[in-house]
């Protein structure tokens, strides 16, 4: 199982150029940005961790700008998001900058993606909360046909364009990880992506979780296809590390919390670090 780190980067911690080298130089396998293009002052969608929504939310820089920093100063890690918002982006424009950042980290890139919680968001950008999950399926695959075709075009419900040039291409056909835990992400995860990634499984439910990535792995066999399971936000505690590998997952990412000064970072880096089982 390997182990990773995943943050909301923002504006008034540690720069992304510190973060990228201090990841890699702590032996950790990959780093992850979250992703929000801007929040509603309106706050009318309720927040799923609480009452109030952290002040991080509406400070984080651009993922894909930031992770083609770091790529530039980093030769190992896994780079990618977690997740990305996709329905509040051109599928053209972001098949692009997914591309970029991929030739600049020389294929280090994964693109987790998500269709989002907060409506007001979405409405901002265009999309359609109602149909986020159909929209988010049809965006993935109008990107794909950009990244593995010359002359790619795409006519859907949401996404319709005639046959276009763009380059650059990807190293490889990023990997697409999938997030939610609702009864049907397997169903998507299977569709259309190559991995799975869930947020916070609670220690309780690592049996019924177990189980889950078990139907995936036999589902993903009988179709010909290998899927990965990505867990943000796990439990540094042997125990609970011991339990995710046991379930069959192939890597855990640690989630940074919120801290102004890239030395406090770096001391939770070194933390993190010491829990990873030798």
């Amino acid at each position: 199982m390997e182990y990773g780190v995943v943050t909301f980067l923002t504006d008034y911690g540690i720069t992304p150029v510190e973060l990228g080298r201090a990841v890699e130089e702590r032996g950790f396998a990959s780093l992850f940005l979250t992703e929000h293009t801007h929040i509603p002052t309106s706050r009318i969608s309720p927040w799923p961790g609480g009452a109030e929504l952290p002040r991080k939310y509406s400070h984080t820089y651009d993922p894909f700008v930031a992770l083609a920093a770091v790529a530039a100063v980093t030769e190992r890690i896994a780079l990618g998001t977690a997740v990305s918002l996709i329905n509040q982006h051109h599928p053209i424009t972001l098949a692009k900058q997914v591309a970029s950042v991929d030739r600049i980290s020389d294929g280090r890139f994964e693109l987790g993606i998500g269709p989002g919680w907060n409506v007001e968001e979405m409405a901002n950008h265009g999309a359609n909360p109602k149909r986020r999950t159909a929209e988010m399926l049809e965006r993935i695959a109008a990107m794909r046909a950009i990244w593995t075709q010359d002359e790619a075009e795409f006519h859907g419900e949401f996404v319709d364009f005639d046959p276009i040039w763009s380059w650059p291409k990807p190293v490889r056909v990023p990997p697409v990880l999938i997030g939610g835990d609702g009864p049907t992400v397997l169903d998507r995860v299977l569709s259309h992506g190559d991995g799975w990634i869930p947020l916070r499984v609670p220690l309780a439910g690592l049996d019924e979780f177990a189980g889950r990535i078990a139907d995936l792995r036999d589902r993903g066999a009988q179709a010909g296809k290998a899927v990965t399971v990505t867990v943000y936000g796990a439990v540094p505690k042997p125990a609970a590390l011991e339990s995710y590998e046991k379930a069959g997952v192939d890597r855990v990412l640690f989630e940074l919390k919120d801290d102004e000064s890239a030395a406090g970072t770096q001391a939770q880096l070194d933390a993190l670090a010491a829990a990873i089982p030798d």
